[in-house]
């Protein structure tokens, strides 16, 4: 399965301690060289950017050789990146996070899925505490409704 991620996904992931899903959940990721370069900015946090100067083994870096078209150009670099990306190595799965780059993908015709999916997929083989995931999530930046969280713990309760 070839999958490609954008930088919210992989950040947030970090930034919670759970960065070793993705091994687990999909083997190796592929992220565009600007993702890299977000990630590694100095804006980013200091716990994704020392993560990102020793990049593991199934994380896999590559340039984008396609221009990006005009509804692209309205994305954020990494997310544009993404996209195109996907498109070059006829990517399975895209991570993204952002509304905009997620529908834009869709219509695409990619399969899309982000921080909430990659917890939801690991809370279901039973491999993170999902409260103690989310709650983690929630302490960070990342925002989603908390509609949308409460769905997520109520899909896993066993009350």
């Amino acid at each position: 399965m070839i999958i490609v991620s954008n930088t919210s996904p992989i950040n947030y992931l970090i930034l919670i301690g759970y960065i070793h899903l993705l091994p687990e959940l999909f083997q190796q990721i592929i992220i565009p060289k600007t993702v890299y370069r977000e990630l590694s900015d100095a804006s980013a946090p200091s716990p994704v950017q020392n993560w990102i100067a020793t990049p593991p083994d199934w994380l896999k870096i590559q340039p984008v050789n396609q221009p990006s078209d005009t509804i692209l150009d309205l994305l954020d670099p990494g997310e544009r990146a993404a996209i195109i990306l996907a498109q070059e190595i006829n990517a399975d799965l895209l991570l993204l996070d952002d509304m905009k780059a997620r529908r834009t993908a869709t219509e695409r015709g990619f399969a899309i899925t982000g921080i909430l999916g990659i917890l939801d997929q690991a809370a279901t083989m039973k491999l993170i505490d999902l409260p103690v995931a989310v709650q983690s999530l929630q302490n960070t930046s990342f925002w989603a409704s908390d509609n949308l969280f409460q769905k997520l713990l109520d899909k896993h309760s066993y009350f």
